[in-house]
């Protein structure tokens, strides 16, 4: 059952699709205070009572003890101490662990929502809002349940071409068409499969959007299609802001027809992001949206059929107005020998002018004809930059998937793309921040996602990033992503290059079942990763377990996410058959009961967990597999546990376009045993 009830005049963000009658009656399940500005829904918890959601944040999987705040935020240290991540996502399920009950909340307001989840107060979970928003309350039967009716609600998640599903590679910056070639020959050479290899800012020419540097990329309609007769597509990034540059057309275009958001006096806002000073499209616009949207076709035009959407909080080094204020208060400062007061707000003022809070307080909007500060919508930026690139794609090619996903994101934009977890860094502990995100964003209909693996930011290590590919080779997005100026991190520059050959392998050994897994849930409205105690809800210590994962339907991952370990502890909610492989072709399985083990987990070792009666095909690849279109569906063999009949529903299909096969005619697979 969903109650929808609405505050003041709030905006359309496009998070809901599903039309709810409005409750006239006061807000089921919470408390509720008006005051100045803010509106505060409020309960008390338990002291077994658990709270998920809240998508990508920081902290465990159990949000109890911190406060979360959705501003959208280009903050790559992503340390317990931040309130905000790159995305905002209002909706979070408190369980009931006495009366074993829930409910769910989803908050639609598109600026600032503080969640204190038991920080201020340790048994009090208080939401503080806007004036104006919508608020839905969300019972059901299980915690699956209430999941599933919000997600009914928010829209079916996007879904990628099967070839996103393969393992990719992308750093910044390849910044020429050699080195670029020379990551698809190593990948070859060594048969490792490669699905893409991406292309951030220094393939364009001056960080300008929809252009290409010719100079270092002299035939880039012929570097696409070289690379796509090997298997692997190229995918270049796109920011938001626009380069303020005299006849370049994008910037020409903008400003002639009002295409770009505007300051208080009604000019062109100007901030400044990689290519000096910019103007941010205001997507929020309907017609500026098409516009923007049709720029994607320029490089679709040269055979791209992948984009990544990047610096769309909107990220702002400066703004020109800020900017000068800070340069005349530092011209001001005339002592040469400053104490520690006086350097600190020097030091202050300078750090203070990247994503300044006043700055997203001084441009404006205009959005179905009303001006809205940018500040009251600001979580929109990043959903509506993605969604001028899906609408556009529907027009530019309406029958075939494209790879889209985004940094920034607020619900409603998992129908148009997916995302990445942002600018993480090469820490044993944003290898655990990424298992325990994963659920979060499905929760919120995100399931196309995953982190940078191995770390952004930061030098990586050999067993690190052995490490996070394990973990990440269930991770429907599966991308190793580096920082300029960091260690060089494409696998085969490692000691232990073999290893690393059959951990990708074993990603597309597993490929029919992932691929599979993904696509039901994405069809269904359900959860392609699941908390331990979503699938055992009985269980009370399942809910204590914050570093385990269900993967589909037939499958508990345990990954090893501390360094130095050679295994881990692992709670088997039920007998289960434990799955070791150092490749493909070197595995064993044995049955462990119930309750906790110490298991041992080699570092070149992938190891899994199969629920009882349950079953999952496994690919049988060849040595010259060299990408997703390799893996054949009539060479496979099973993998299970079971005592009695097991079956299997399998979904496939061609990949590539939108006739998604009806549920009926999924592939009903099974083994006896």
């Amino acid at each position: 059952m969903i109650y929808k009830y609405v505050y003041g005049q709030p905006v359309t963000t496009g998070a809901v699709i599903k039309e709810i009658k409005e409750s006239t009656e006061a807000i089921a399940l919470m408390e509720f205070s008006e005051k100045e500005e803010t509106l505060t829904f409020s309960c008390e918890m338990k002291e077994q009572d658990v709270v998920y959601g809240l998508g990508e944040q920081v902290r465990g999987i159990n949000k109890r003890g911190f406060s979360y705040i959705s501003y959208a935020a280009d903050d790559p240290i992503h340390t317990e101490n931040k309130h905000s991540l790159y995305g905002a996502h209002n909706f979070l399920v408190l369980y009931r662990a006495e009366e074993k009950t829930a409910f769910g909340i989803f908050v639609d307001d598109p600026g600032k929502v503080v969640f204190d989840v038991g920080e201020t107060k340790r048994n009090r979970l208080v939401i503080h809002t806007g004036k104006d928003c919508v608020v839905y309350a969300i019972e059901g039967e299980s915690l699956k349940a209430i999941v599933k009716e919000f997600r009914g609600l928010i829209g079916r998640s996007y879904i990628p071409p099967k070839w996103a599903f393969g393992y990719q590679q992308s750093r910044w910056s390849y910044g020429s068409e050699a080195e670029v070639r020379s990551v698809a020959e190593h990948h070859r050479r060594l048969g490792i499969p490669l699905d893409a290899i991406y292309l951030d800012i220094d393939y364009m020419e001056s960080y300008k959007d929809f252009t290409i540097d010719t100079e270092r990329f002299p035939d880039f309609r012929g570097l696409v299609k070289d690379m796509k007769e090997q298997g692997i597509h190229l995918v270049p990034i796109i920011d938001a802001g626009v380069k303020i540059e005299p006849d370049y057309p994008v910037y020409e275009e903008g400003v002639r027809e009002n295409y770009f958001c505007k300051d208080e006096n009604g000019e062109d806002f100007v901030a400044a992001v990689w290519p000096g000073k910019v103007h941010f499209p205001d997507v929020l616009n309907r017609e500026a949206r098409e516009w923007f949207g049709e720029k994607y076709k320029v490089l679709m035009e040269q055979g791209i059929d992948g984009f990544w959407n990047d610096m769309n909080e909107p990220a702002i080094f400066y703004s020109e107005k800020n900017l000068k204020k800070v340069l005349e208060e530092i011209a001001s400062i005339q002592d040469d020998n400053m104490d520690l007061n006086a350097f600190f707000h020097m030091q202050g003022i300078v750090e203070g002018l990247c994503n300044n809070p006043v700055d997203y307080k001084s441009f404006f909007h205009n959005m179905d004809g009303v001006k809205l500060c940018h500040d009251r919508v600001h979580n929109l930026y990043g959903f509506y930059m993605t969604r001028a690139a899906a609408e556009a794609f529907e027009k530019i090619e309406p029958d075939k998937r494209i790879l889209l996903f985004s940094r920034s994101s607020y619900i409603g934009m998992h129908r148009y793309g997916g995302i990445w977890t942002g600018d993480n860094e090469a820490w044993w502990g944003h290898l655990l921040l990424s298992i325990q995100q994963m659920p979060a964003l499905n929760m919120c209909g995100i399931l196309y996602t995953g982190s940078d693996i191995g770390g952004f930011g930061s030098d990586t290590t050999e067993d690190l990033l052995l490490r996070w590919l394990e973990f990440a080779i269930f991770t429907p997005l599966m991308r190793n992503h580096a920082a300029a100026g960091t260690r060089m991190q494409e696998v085969y520059r490692f000691e232990n290059t073999e290893s690393f050959r059959n951990i990708i392998r074993i990603r597309y050994g597993l490929l029919p079942y992932l691929y599979s897994e993904y696509m039901k849930a994405a069809l269904s409205d359900e959860m392609y990763f699941r908390p331990v105690s979503f699938d055992y809800p009985k269980d009370d210590h399942a809910f204590l377990v914050e570093d385990q994962l269900m993967v589909g339907e037939s499958i508990m991952i345990a990954p090893v996410y501390t360094q130095n370990a050679s295994g881990r502890y692992v709670y088997l909610p039920e007998e289960m058959l434990m799955v070791r492989m150092k490749s493909l072709e070197e595995r064993d399985s044995r049955v462990l009961e119930k309750g906790h083990h110490y298991v041992e987990i080699a570092l070149d070792e992938v190891v899994f967990f199969v629920k009882k009666n349950h079953v999952l095909p496994l690919a049988i690849l060849d040595e010259e597999v060299k990408s997703t279109a390799d893996v054949k569906e009539d060479q496979y063999e099973w993998v299970g546990f079971a005592d009695e009949n097991a079956g299997y529903v399998w979904y496939d299909d061609d990949g590539i376009s939108k006739d998604y096969v009806a549920k009926e005619m999924w592939k009903q697979r099974g083994v006896n045993q």
